[in-house]
């Protein structure tokens, strides 16, 4: 019976290794493709230009909520809503404040949206390294388990 556990014990702790290595890659890489995705945009948002040619843009997710406060800022200073951009009317692309609105908003929700992906590359990484863990902790546990059946 305890030799049937250990092997049950062993066999989750292979799965949760793979498991593991698979979410700790993914994080991983999606978190580099998502910085490199946002260097390719050049947002630099207050950033010298000097340094902005050089690569020094908004590649992180500090960064990137920083940004997205600073924008809905200056987007609130236009109008603190979109209704009350609007005021009742229809949206007009040729009118400046309008069309700065909208811009403003796109980009806030860029950033924004960029946020919620890193923190989601991060949840995965950290998921990942806590099953590599277990999995690590499951496999002593099942070896410790076989030892004891053969005693």
């Amino acid at each position: 019976m305890v030799r049937r556990l250990a092997m049950v014990v062993i066999l989750l702790g292979i799965v949760s290794l793979a498991m593991g290595a698979g979410f700790t890659y993914q994080g991983i890489t999606n978190c580099n493709m998502l910085a490199e995705n946002i260097r390719l945009e050049k947002v630099s948002l207050g950033i010298e230009a000097t340094s902005a040619a050089t690569g020094d843009v908004v590649d992180t997710m500090e960064e990137a909520q920083a940004g997205a406060d600073i924008i809905r800022e200056h987007r609130q200073g236009i109008a603190r809503t979109y209704g009350d951009l609007l005021a009742g009317q229809r949206f007009d692309p040729t009118n400046p404040a309008h069309l700065s609105y909208a811009q403003a908003l796109n980009l806030e929700s860029y950033l924004y949206l960029t946020v919620v992906a890193f923190g989601l590359t991060t949840v995965l990484t950290v998921s990942g390294v806590f099953m590599l863990i277990m999995g690590i902790a499951l496999g002593v546990t099942g070896v410790a388990l076989l030892r004891l059946a053969r005693e």
